[in-house]
């Protein structure tokens, strides 16, 4: 059914992203990137390095999305880049220590993090990297697992439909968290959106959710309203009885949603049916088989004139072949393998001396 729901820990070097930051329009929105990581799993551990006294604008929000804001001296008073070092030292602690964790995302764009993403890659963990674009290394992108731009983040919306005026605004945004939750699985391409994976990932976006306070009794009654409202298709999961989406938005009319629809229903078949199937399969290959063997033996015996035809070729064959036989000269014909000579041999004469074509007889 649904995936495992994996634990994140992420660990931002604010130092760096500052340095993208420059120049560019609008400031560092710590909650989109919140957002989009919480789509993955589950983020158990948050931390950011930088000197707080430089950027001290940005602690109020960092705080209010409960990330733990780690002091680190300028360097011109350490002579070296402690942030990373830090970082570093931070992120192999709990790779060792909690065994639970199994994704990091990085969030930095400096080519020094590459020996930790390899080592954590070694590790067996896996390995998402997050940074501006402008000061974003290629090496660092290209030896991360998943890496994922800022300005991307920033991009990614969710396209929800317009809903009916009249209905209360609730249920709004019920369905509006509905719809966003199903695009952020689309996004990880979850082609079975079972309904305890979607309610999952409406509690990360928002943990207050709670569809009783939404006008629902249960999650299965929103699941239905907004299959009467068009927003989305249920369809009943055969083994468990949940429902399973199969499309939604703009997957209602497009080809495409229509062939991932087929698949995913394929692939649901082959899953509770594969022992029947393969039952089948086995049955139809015995009974075609039995068919063969009556058949190959339909072949040997026609039928009583048949047989009496083929013992009267045989007994002609073998009269000519004895006439044949009276008027040759007395030596072996070739017989078959595994046929044993009918004429006497002398046991003292040498095993060369038997060919197959000719055996001597021995002198009286």
């Amino acid at each position: 059914m649904a995936d495992q729901e994996h634990s994140l820990a992420l660990f931002i070097d604010f130092e760096n992203l500052a340095l993208g930051f420059q120049g560019a329009r609008g400031r560092f929105d710590v909650g989109r990137v919140l957002k989009r990581m919480v789509e993955k799993g589950k983020i158990v551990v948050k931390k950011a390095y930088a000197d707080w006294n430089r950027y001290s604008s940005y602690t109020e929000q960092l705080h209010e999305a409960a990330i733990e804001l780690i002091q680190i001296p300028r360097r011109a008073q350490t002579g070296k880049n402690s942030a990373d070092i830090r970082l570093c030292v931070d992120a192999m602690d709990l790779a060792y220590s909690k065994d639970h964790i199994d994704t990091f995302v990085v969030v930095s764009g400096d080519s020094d993090f590459s020996p930790l993403v390899s080592k954590l890659k070694e590790l067996g963990k896996h390995v998402i990297g997050l940074g501006m674009q402008p000061s974003t290394s290629e090496l660092l992108r290209d030896n991360c697992d998943e890496f994922i731009y800022y300005e991307d983040v920033e991009a990614v919306t969710a396209d929800v439909p317009k809903l009916d005026p009249q209905m209360p605004e609730l249920k709004k945004k019920a369905h509006t968290l509905l719809i966003e939750a199903l695009t952020a699985l689309r996004r990880e391409n979850k082609m079975r959106l079972w309904s305890s994976m979607i309610k999952d990932t409406m509690k990360r976006l928002k943990p207050s959710f709670n569809e009783t306070y939404h006008g629902y009794s249960t999650f299965s009654a929103l699941l239905e309203d907004a299959q009467q409202l068009g927003l989305l298709e249920l369809e009943t999961d055969d083994r468990s009885g949940t429902y399973v989406v199969t499309r939604f938005g703009d997957e209602l009319t497009s080809p495409a949603g229509e062939a991932a629809e087929s698949r995913g229903r394929r692939r649901s078949r082959g899953r509770s049916r594969g022992g029947r199937l393969r039952r089948d399969g086995e049955s139809r290959s015995d009974s075609s088989a039995a068919e063969g063997d009556r058949a190959e033996g339909s072949g040997h015996t026609e039928g009583p004139e048949a047989g009496e035809r083929s013992h009267e070729g045989d007994r002609s064959e073998s009269r000519e072949g004895g006439e044949r036989e009276s008027r040759r000269p007395r030596s072996r014909r070739r017989s078959g393998a595994g046929q044993r000579p009918s004429a006497p041999v002398d046991p003292k004469l040498p095993p060369e001396t038997f060919d197959e074509e000719f055996l001597p007889w021995p002198e009286e």
